[in-house]
């Protein structure tokens, strides 16, 4: 079957079912796959011609369509079908206004069911909690008055900004959720991308490999150690050290935090852990 005609019978049976955005990227994905491709690129302008097409209205920020699909919602199975066993398609940027379908190792990023707690007096101002727009701010501020990276990666941190929005070579523009510079007990530096994620959101490969590019371009010859935070149930945070090898994202280590009380600390498990 031709890539027109299998679109065409896909979009005919799943119009129903899927949402805009999947609509829109499904649409885009078969405007250029042909069997056999495992990368391909696509401009910005297809997303308004797709919807137009589809008789779709946008969100005004159309980044918000690849954000979702990397971190919250699945692609349309009719995409899924082209994905030879044991690879996933991502989107990544590839340069302004920019993005490139590539089909890569599969990867999961999810916390360890069995993992130890740790058990952290919590330092988060109530005020604070009260106020926290959303899960992903929340839990960076629960990181940054609770001084978790420190306590993760065994450095002194500083935050240096939030929500950085800067470019990269190659990818184009990104997002960076909060950006540390540490120093060890030798006075080394290092540069430390965070990436947090609540709610439903998981932890992006894509995104993680942005970071690391942008530390490795912005900031040549500083060690990165690349961090990625993620809400678990009951309010646990899960902390992981990310690196990239041989073009994939492999875990260095993984932490689970559980911020308390001081007088609910058990004063054997202090001496313990």
């Amino acid at each position: 079957m031709k890539q027109a005609e299998w679109y065409c019978v896909s979009s005919m049976a799943k119009t129903n079912k899927l949402n805009r955005y999947q609509l829109v990227i499904e649409k885009i994905f078969f405007n250029h796959y042909e069997e056999g491709m495992t990368d391909f690129e696509f401009a910005r302008s297809e997303m308004e011609d797709a919807a137009s097409e589809l008789q779709i209205a946008l969100p005004k920020n159309q980044g918000d369509i690849t954000y979702a699909l990397r971190y919250r919602i699945s692609y349309p199975e009719s995409i899924l079908a082209t994905q030879s066993k044991g690879r996933e398609w991502i989107i990544e940027g590839a340069g302004r206004a920019r993005y490139r379908f590539r089909l890569v190792r599969a990867q999961r990023i999810l916390p360890r069911e069995d993992l130890v707690e740790t058990a952290i007096p919590d330092a988060t101002p109530e005020i604070i909690r009260a106020y926290a727009l959303d899960d992903e701010q929340a839990l960076l501020a629960i990181v940054r008055y609770n001084r978790l990276i420190d306590t993760f990666l065994g450095l002194t941190t500083y935050s240096l900004q939030n929500h950085l929005r800067t470019s990269v070579k190659g990818i184009g523009q990104i997002e960076i959720d909060e950006l540390y510079i540490g120093l060890d007990r030798r006075g080394c530096h290092y540069v430390i991308p965070v990436q947090a994620k609540g709610g439903k959101d998981q932890i992006g490969v894509v995104q993680t490999t942005q970071d690391i590019t942008f530390v490795e371009q912005k900031f040549p010859g500083l060690a990165c150690r690349a961090v990625s935070a993620q809400f678990m149930d009951g309010g646990v945070v899960a902390l992981f050290e990310l690196t990239l090898h041989k073009g994939a994202i492999k875990i260095v280590d993984e932490r689970h935090y559980r911020l308390v009380p001081a007088y609910q600390i058990d004063q054997d498990a202090i001496r313990s852990y």
